[in-house]
């Protein structure tokens, strides 16, 4: 027989779950659940500066371990948030266990100190949501949350806990199991020899790799598969390292900030085997123009995705790196080296612009050094805007969940925590955030919580004193009418650090600016 109160339940069922890290910020709703946290030696707590940090941190822990990860709040503000990292991890589909707390029960719906309808809120940005009305229930809602965020299409589950449930004592006879990802279901036989049948009646095929098969580890499947049809294969942002950049078979990044011969070969194709996409606006611009000669051939976990955008002449729903093995068993062997041909001429004739690629001080050169310096099994985290575009182009992904990014949400102060949260799950490997001075302003407080738990990491700010991709739009759209994108106050970053207790360099006042890069990245 166990006699436990709900915050000490909650700490045992995590514990449970296999969870070693936890990131969050106490405040008076969930004091209870810090209390029992304090005494369970199994979990250490990562105190973030922000509560959007400690979203974010997890989701870094979540997207590196392929796990679902926790992060922590109080009720009111700190809900509100964490809310920014919860949406995120909905659009890119990263499992993650937010636990709020709340006021009394008695309290809720009379405007409380720190009340807000977190259930509610959190609704539409949510892949599940609970508000535990007595604590027998997160016997059953804890495990449940993990199941929901690990199954299928995974993404975020919020648990909004009352305070006086967090206090509240019962007794039980028995823990329940861990919840684990359910199996998904068995793709339909006609679906896949309908697919089978159009892959072997190809004769210029591209394959597209997304998120959801880094999501599924599926990066091994994609290649065997890449290589067996000898398909030319593209990336989504969230794709990139699926397919290393270097294979033969791999042309780049397709869509607005893919290359041209990417988006040229596209116009050619007459199958668009699509792995895990959503058919972003960003892959595929106007999508009545999109891929105009091809059939489709649509794989998602997730059965909404198959025909929410472009409609598939076969979709497929499953597991990618399950239905990848499947259809590489199910094909012959097949040649198309006039197509490959084709598809590396476009790539001759009309190659991604990477000016000043040899220049340490410009962007692309900075990208490209660093590459060659931290190699093949650095993490690499980006925040959001022209930085990361560039480093999306430039730096060779020769892995998955090496490149960690905001694809959906395209959240600004991501590149940071998800760092910290990368770098504390893999501690033996180097971790470099690339950022522009405008994100990292975003959550630039994190910095203590780096420099407190000693993490490897590496933050490269390349600083225009700007909102560099907001600017770039002003010049394409809006007759270069700037407002609002440009800085007035220069801030010094290296000053700043320091405060923060983080050694840092400027590159821009170096005389040696490359032997001084080298200098950080060898250092911890």
């Amino acid at each position: 027989m166990h006699e436990l109160t709900g915050a000490e339940i909650i700490s045992h069922l995590l514990s449970r779950q296999g969870v070693r890290i936890v990131a969050g910020i106490p405040g008076g709703a969930n004091l209870p659940i810090y209390d029992a946290l304090a005494r369970n030696p199994a979990i250490r707590h990562i105190l973030a500066r922000h509560e959007q940090g400690a979203g974010f941190i997890a989701q870094g822990l979540a997207r590196v371990q392929r796990l679902p990860a926790v992060c922590m709040a109080t009720s009111g503000p700190g809900a509100t948030n964490v809310m920014t990292a919860v949406a995120d991890a909905k659009l890119d589909s990263v499992p993650l266990i937010c636990i709020t707390g709340q006021v009394p029960t008695g309290m809720i719906g009379t405007d409380a100190f720190q009340e807000v309808d977190t259930y509610g809120m959190s609704i539409p940005i949510t892949k599940h949501n609970f508000l535990v009305r007595d604590a027998r229930e997160l016997l059953e809602v804890i495990p449940r949350a993990f199941c929901i965020a690990a199954s299928g299409r995974a993404g975020p589950v919020l648990v909004d806990v009352p305070k006086d449930v967090q206090l509240e004592r019962i007794s039980f006879d028995r823990w329940p199991a861990p919840g684990v990802a359910e199996s998904p279901p068995p793709c339909k036989e006609t679906d896949l020899d309908a697919a089978v049948e159009m892959i072997r009646a190809s004769r210029k095929p591209v394959l597209c790799v997304g998120g959801g098969v880094v999501a599924a580890d599926g990066g091994g499947a994609a290649r065997q598969f890449a290589e067996r049809a000898a398909m030319p294969t593209v990336h989504t942002l969230m794709g990139l390292g699926a397919l290393s950049t270097d294979h033969p078979l791999s042309f780049g990044m397709l869509g607005m900030h893919g290359a041209r011969y990417t988006n040229l070969a596209l116009e050619e194709a007459d199958l668009f085997l699509a792995v895990g996409m959503r058919f972003d606006d960003r892959a595929t611009g106007k999508v009545s123009q999109f891929c105009p000669q091809a059939k489709i051939v649509h794989i998602d976990i997730d059965p909404s995705e198959l025909g929410k955008i472009k409609n598939p002449s076969v979709g497929l729903v499953g597991d990618a790196r399950h239905l990848l093995r499947e259809l590489t068993r199910r094909i012959p062997r097949q040649s198309h080296d006039a197509w490959l041909e084709t598809v590396r001429r476009l790539r001759r004739e009309e190659p991604l612009d990477m000016p000043r690629r040899d220049n340490i001080m410009a962007p692309y050169g900075l990208i490209s050094k660093t590459a060659e310096w931290v190699g093949h099994d650095a993490i690499i985290t980006t925040d959001v805007g022209q930085h990361q575009m560039w480093v999306a182009q430039a730096f060779p992904i020769l892995g998955d969940r090496r490149f960690l990014t905001s694809g959906g949400l395209g959240t600004m102060g991501i590149g940071l925590p998800v760092a910290i949260g990368a770098a504390l799950a893999e501690p033996q490997r180097t971790v470099v955030c690339f950022s522009g001075d405008g994100s990292l302003l975003m959550n630039i407080q994190e910095l203590a919580t780096a420099v407190e738990h000693d993490v490897n990491l590496k933050v490269i700010v390349m600083n225009n004193n700007a909102l560099g991709m907001v600017h770039q739009q002003q010049d394409m759209f809006y007759q270069r009418r700037h407002y609002a994108t440009l800085f007035r106050q220069e801030v010094d970053f290296v000053a700043i650090a320091k405060g923060f207790g983080m050694a840092a360099r400027d590159l821009g006042q170096a005389e040696d600016p490359e032997g001084m890069l080298c200098q950080c990245l060898e250092s911890r």
